[in-house]
């Protein structure tokens, strides 16, 4: 046998490889693109940055440390440089390969970081082997921003395995659908009707907000946001907010939430507050071409008849009235069970109007009644006396009785005559009555004397 060559004893102490077969080294050097390993063949191997990771460019440094021993599959025994070109990524997705396909074949649920959003949908990779998952298996609604899954871990699992076409398909729609029919499954068993749960607002919309309230999603109408009204949802709630509801009706998977607690209804102290007679201050909120309706508070509204709004004509309410204006009106009626109230303004008027005559008659009776109370006083301030002699003057011609009496003597019946005029004699004694009389009776007495006179002067003449 002949000797060996020392160049041929170098080589063959070095093991043989060839293209396809799995190496394993030990890093020796890290650049930014590049590794270099020691694999125990008379040349390093090298790995590139594109055969390392799918990542576009990585720095390998922060990846892989100096002394890591790796396993990487030979592509090139010679590269023409006298290297041997090594990947790394082509092995790790042959053994993630194997390895999704016995997740597809067991339904198994995995979980990995989004690696990238793309214009249909998510890429993520497991093991170097890229897995798509479209953009209507992400959720179990349509997602119209797929940019915030980046970089977020997610579970999905494999619906489609095919690596020849190198198209593997993930699903995540079927976990959350599944998720959500546990949780919802659990929800019904424990809310009842007059529950108040918990929730968040999910969606807005211009009729009403949508709740998650944990496995089923509650509808929140638009007339059952406040005892008040509520023009538009999207200003008074936001996307994302914890809120507090109550369950109002549930209809097989629907259910019905609202923000009207009963312990809140205005209604309850309306009675009092609106009773009939009632003087009361509210504002235009809506109108019609039979009247306006004025709210009194939030979930309180009444009626004010275009008949009721003024004593003259009225075609249209908003030919007076505007939107928010301040009205001021008497309540006519309320019917607690229909929740109507029926406002006046006319009727207000009519009060005030009765209110002023009714001042204006009690002024009236209280000068009369302070007249009447000063005329005692003055009828006590008047002389009697000065009455008295009147009385007497007016007597004085029933004097003169006698002479007529004397004139008539030689007659024969003057005699009878003198009798008869006796009476008339007494006529003085009428001023004497008259002077007994009160003072504001003194003219009545001596009419009287006056006429008791006349008396006296026929008796005369006869």
């Amino acid at each position: 046998m002949s000797e060996m060559s020392f160049e041929q004893l170098l080589e063959e102490s070095f093991k043989t490889i060839q293209n396809g077969e799995v190496v394993e080294g030990t890093v020796i050097r890290v650049k930014e693109d590049e590794i270099v390993l020691n694999i125990g063949y008379k040349a390093d191997g090298i790995i590139t940055r594109s055969e390392y990771t799918n990542t576009p460019n990585a720095d390998l440094t922060t990846l892989v440390n100096e002394g890591d021993v790796m396993q990487a599959k030979v592509l090139k025994v010679n590269d023409g440089e006298g290297q041997v070109l090594l990947t790394y990524k082509r092995l790790a997705a042959e053994k993630g390969s194997k390895k999704l396909e016995e997740a597809f074949n067991n339904k198994e649920v995995l979980k990995a970081k989004v690696a990238a959003v793309l214009e249909g949908g998510l890429s993520v990779i497991i093991d170097e082997t890229r897995i798509f998952i479209p953009a209507s298996l992400v959720s179990d609604g349509y997602e119209k921003n797929l940019a915030k899954y980046a970089g977020q871990e997610i579970e999905f699992v494999i619906t489609e395995f095919n690596p020849k076409k190198r198209r593997i398909i993930g699903d995540r729609k079927q976990l959350i659908v599944a998720k959500k029919q546990a949780m919802q499954k659990e929800l019904f068993e424990r809310i009842s009707v007059g529950m108040t749960v918990e929730g968040i607002i999910k969606n807005v919309t211009d009729f009403g907000a949508f709740i998650d309230l944990g496995g089923a999603d509650g509808l929140l109408h638009i007339s059952e946001m406040s005892w008040g009204r509520v023009e538009n949802p999207k200003k008074v709630f936001k996307v994302g907010d914890s809120i507090k509801v109550l369950i109002k009706d549930i209809q097989g998977e629907k259910i019905a939430l609202s923000l009207k607690f009963e312990d809140e209804n205005p209604w309850l102290k309306a009675g009092e507050k609106y009773a009939v007679g009632n003087i009361i201050t509210g504002k235009v909120a809506r109108m019609t071409d039979f009247g306006a309706f004025i709210e009194l508070e939030p979930g309180v509204d009444a009626l004010l008849h275009v008949s009721q709004i003024s004593k003259e004509h009225v075609d249209k309410p908003s030919d007076v009235l505007k939107t928010g204006q301040e009205i001021t009106a008497k309540v006519v009626d309320f019917n607690h069970e229909e929740k109507k109230i029926s406002l006046s303004v006319k009727a207000m008027d009519d009060a005030t109007e009765k209110a002023e005559a009714a001042r204006a008659e009690a002024a009236k009776t209280e000068e009369a009644v302070e007249k009447a109370a000063e005329a005692p006083k003055a009828a006590k301030t008047a002389e009697p006396a000065e009455e008295a002699p009147k009385a007497a003057e007016t007597a004085e011609p029933a004097a003169e009785v006698p002479k007529a009496a004397e004139t008539a003597e030689p007659a024969a019946e003057a005699p009878k005559a003198a009798e008869t005029a006796e009476p008339a004699a007494e006529a003085p004694k009428a001023a004497e009555i008259t002077e007994a009389a009160e003072a504001p009776k003194a003219a009545g007495p001596a009419d009287s004397a006056a006429e008791t006179t006349d008396a006296a002067e026929t008796t005369v003449k006869e």
